[in-house]
């Protein structure tokens, strides 16, 4: 099954867009949600997934490709590098409990019961579909656009 990845570009934040998807991407890189030999979506259809000048999607995947995170190949498209950096179970943990402290303060501040928390957290998992496994075959990207 192809991952569901979203990337989501908030206009409003500040930082550039392509950095924001260069990002995106490294953070399911080192999460090993995309690893060594996935294909990436090409520079017109991430262009067209989230809507912006596919120009943007150039700098972002030139970036990525400096750093080692993706490699292009003539003809066939942008794959995830071999040697593209993974986090640590103790690093994906802290990312994850960062995440989950801001929610938590969100909820809070918005009176939100915890049990109405769990559940929403549960649906968006689900919306996302499977994690990945253990498999060894490499996947082609999905991209799912998110937004405010």
């Amino acid at each position: 099954m192809v991952p569901k990845l979203h990337l989501h570009i908030d206009e409003r934040s500040g930082v550039p867009v392509y950095r924001q998807m260069m990002d995106q991407i490294k953070y399911y890189v080192a999460g090993a949600t995309l690893r060594p030999g996935d294909q990436i979506p090409s520079i017109r259809e991430l262009a067209a997934a989230l809507a912006v000048n596919p120009t943007t999607v150039v700098k972002a995947y030139t970036e990525l490709e400096r750093e080692g995170v993706i490699e292009k190949r003539h003809g066939k498209g942008a794959f995830i590098a071999p040697a593209a950096p993974q986090l640590t179970q103790a690093e994906q943990e802290g990312a994850l409990r960062r995440s989950a402290k801001q929610l938590a303060v969100e909820a809070t501040q918005l009176h939100v019961p915890t049990p109405k928390v769990i559940t929403v957290v549960r649906e968006e998992l689900s919306a996302l579909g499977p994690a990945r496994g253990t498999e060894s075959e490499p996947v082609k990207f999905a991209v799912m656009a998110g937004g405010n």
